[in-house]
């Protein structure tokens, strides 16, 4: 498999969780984010880079570059899903498809990226996951080669919905069970942070 670019996008404001950088919250003494770069990054020989705005520091022991949006007023994951390919393209020439993730997604399978790829047959193809019948727009591989259009989407086009874009462009959806646990269950209200310390502590135990 080609080697493939790994971001994880952690823009959001965290509004329900009483606002501040969602992947920076603990579960089990760690980061959110620092769970989601330890499952992650293996299956990303290209590395991992994280897509945040405003000041870098925020994220002192982030170990990829940091990379905001390379277009304004903030316009949501598509943004930093093209930040993302844009990097690749800027210093990674040989990587063809950049892969994403949230940043409040601590349990994603270790075959995320195989299983994303193995579903893509052409350079302009992108595969989604899904679970438990919902599909999550965020968590994809994406072609380097669509970088141009998901530029004038979002610039040309004022395209905010994920879904939408994936829509547009055939997106092939890949499914894991979500049964006992979902692999792409996100915190983003306090009482998914206090299930996901139980699902952790359950698998400790185990």
């Amino acid at each position: 498999m080609p080697p493939v670019l790994g971001v994880i996008l952690a823009g959001g404001l965290a509004r329900r969780m009483g606002g501040g950088d969602k992947p920076l919250r603990t579960l089990g003494g760690r980061t959110l984010l620092d769970r989601v770069y330890t499952r992650f990054a293996p299956q990303c020989a290209a590395g991992v880079i994280l897509n945040a705005n405003g000041d870098p520091s925020r994220f002192p022991d982030f170990p990829g570059a940091i990379v905001p949006d390379g277009v304004p007023d903030n316009p949501g994951p598509l943004a930093g899903i093209l930040a993302g390919l844009d990097h690749a393209a800027a210093l990674h020439p040989d990587v063809r498809h950049v892969a994403s993730v949230s940043g409040d997604a601590p349990f994603l399978p270790r075959d995320l990226v195989a299983r994303l790829a193995g579903a893509v047959g052409r350079d302009d193809a992108i595969a989604m996951a899904a679970s438990g019948g919902r599909e999550h727009f965020t968590v994809a591989l994406w072609p380097v080669a669509l970088r141009a259009d998901l530029r004038a989407a979002l610039v040309e086009r004022g395209e905010r919905r994920v879904g939408a874009f994936l829509r547009r462009h055939g997106a092939v959806a890949v499914s894991w069970p979500a049964e006992p646990h979902d692999p792409f269950a996100n915190i983003n209200a306090p009482e998914d942070l206090a299930a996901a310390e139980a699902r952790l502590a359950g698998m400790e135990d185990a």
